[in-house]
């Protein structure tokens, strides 16, 4: 996870008025923090004012990503409304540090 990460996370919580009952988006917003490429471009994942994901920036390849951004992207939707996601193929991607912020997400989402 990146340096500021506690500081991106209050952040994006706070511009999103996440009520602290509400475990699938603060999960999606956990990985969008934690992922310094990911924060960066978080508003072609995440709508504000809607308060909703966008799954077209990954259906329509909107945004450049590497292979373990996209399957982050591909676990904060699914942990947000169940997009499919193949969480084995997700974790075999990921690096150590981008493994802990999906595990922390998943315990996060499930309450674990």
């Amino acid at each position: 996870m990146k340096t500021n990460f506690n500081e991106t996370f209050l952040r994006l919580l706070s511009r999103d008025n996440t009520l602290d009952s509400d475990l699938e988006r603060k999960a999606f917003l956990l990985i969008m923090a934690g992922n310094e490429d990911l924060s960066d471009k978080i508003n072609h994942f995440y709508d504000f004012e809607e308060r909703s994901i966008k799954p077209e920036s990954l259906e329509e390849n909107i945004v450049d990503l590497c292979s373990s951004s996209l399957k982050l992207v591909t676990l904060a939707f699914n942990l947000f409304n169940g997009y499919p996601a193949d969480i084995f193929e997700t974790f075999s991607v990921l690096d150590d540090e981008n493994l802990s912020l999906a595990i922390a997400a998943i315990k996060l989402r499930f309450s674990v």
